[in-house]
């Protein structure tokens, strides 16, 4: 499995519909959806563009970053 899209050469993400099926992996810039195989099964439905919007929204407006610098632990215990 390539993760960039053989139409447009964008990257893909993988999404993971049943726990029991394997990803679908969808391209960012076409929006097609591929299997593991490399084989272009179906575009995003409108739908679905519009529940991934509300999602991505959901998440930036209930996000609170404080603003202050993650520091790294030193060493190892």
């Amino acid at each position: 499995m390539t993760l960039f899209c053989k139409q447009c050469n964008e990257r893909r993400l993988p999404l993971v519909f049943a726990k029991d099926k394997a990803p679908l992996w969808i391209c960012e810039k076409c929006g097609n959806f591929a299997d593991g195989e490399d084989v272009i099964i179906r575009e995003v439905t409108k739908e679905e563009k519009d529940a991934m919007k509300k999602r991505q929204e959901d998440f930036e407006n209930n996000t609170v970053l404080t603003g202050e610098k993650l520091h790294r632990r030193k060493g190892v215990n």
